[in-house]
């Protein structure tokens, strides 16, 4: 990796295990040995969320990026002076804390843009309570993709070294077939190569799934494969982009977790998230690709059900620091 990147680290959601872990990893050091951190937030959601993992750190407030000093054990916090932790309750819904979210991705992004960042991470956020606090988002990626006025942005689902994409995501399973085309196919395919050269891999091998039962058993049960994916595939190979398949997913996966693969094109949602949450869903993470500066977070939500015990594992997001840390140096040279 080269010099390493400048990254927020964002508390998340404060009524969640965002904050726990985002203390918890400082008191692990597990962000200086991949990056230069930037913690944004209330810093006196900061100071519970020591309380909670029993750390007594040492934070550098900041007001602005310019003023940080980076030295490992000190954390610099920007911040964001807008979430009074007595005026929210852990483990609930709250529309103070759904906005403070996106307030924190707002800030975060504006700071990429300016260069100010390499990328960020953040921690889990919740979708209910920024919604309640005016954010009405479909999804973060769509977010990114509109700040940074890209059309083809991508969640990359990854767990250990396999990275997994797909060709449709949040939409309704009656409408994957209409979607499923040549280019569309290709697409995907594209990004995730792209993606997992940013994260390290010289020459990616890539296993691509079919959408009916046995791979559509040569036509007589289903034609998407032999109309659209294979042609897909054969585009791909044409372009020197390594490709195997199409198989069936419940094949396709253990060839992967086996290793035959570094990354999966699925055709939607399901096939692969379950797969991967099945196989490690406590450590794996969500990069958004195909943007100018590397953001990645944790697979796992906010978790109210834990959150303030102390219980939550930092493996996802320190996992997360990790990729958002490679691509965003990648993406600099």
């Amino acid at each position: 990796m080269n010099k390493k990147p400048t990254l927020g680290v964002l508390l998340g959601d404060a009524c969640g295990v965002g904050p726990e872990l985002v203390a918890g990893l400082c008191a692990k050091d597990k962000l200086y040995p991949y990056c230069n951190p930037i913690i944004i937030g209330d810093a006196r959601v900061f100071e519970v969320a020591q309380e909670v993992v029993k750390a007594e750190l040492d934070v550098k407030i900041i007001d602005k990026v310019e003023d940080a000093e980076f030295s490992p054990g000190v954390y610099n916090l920007l911040d964001q002076k807008d979430l009074d932790p007595k005026e929210i309750n852990v483990g609930e819904v709250c529309k103070r804390a759904g906005k403070a979210s996106g307030d924190m991705l707002i800030t975060a992004l504006d700071l990429s843009k300016e260069g100010k960042l390499d990328g960020f991470v953040f921690a889990p956020l919740n979708k209910a309570a920024m919604k309640a606090g005016g954010y009405e988002l479909e999804s973060e990626n769509k977010l990114f993709g509109q700040y940074f006025g890209v059309e083809s942005t991508c969640e990359v689902n990854i767990l250990d070294n396999l990275w997994t994409s797909r060709v449709t995501s949040h939409v309704p399973i009656k409408d994957v077939h209409d979607a499923l085309t040549q280019d569309s196919i290709l697409r995907a395919i594209h990004i995730l190569n792209d993606s997992l050269k940013l994260g390290g891999v010289a020459n990616p091998r890539l296993g691509i799934a079919a959408l009916n039962p046995h791979g559509g058993e040569d036509g007589t049960c289903g034609r998407e494969e032999i109309d659209v994916i294979k042609p897909a595939m054969e585009e791909a190979t044409k372009e020197g982009i390594s490709v195997q398949g199409p198989y069936p997913a419940d094949i396709l996966f253990i060839k992967a977790f086996n290793g035959d693969f570094d990354g999966a094109v699925t055709m939607y949602h399901d096939q692969g998230q379950i797969a991967l949450k099945l196989k490690g869903f406590q450590y794996g993470v969500t990069a958004h690709v195909n943007l100018p500066v590397g953001i990645a977070t944790a697979a796992h939500g906010s978790a109210f059900d834990i959150a303030g015990k102390a219980i939550a594992t930092t493996d996802a997001l320190e996992n997360a620091v990790k990729v958002a840390a490679e691509m965003s140096a990648n993406l600099k040279k």
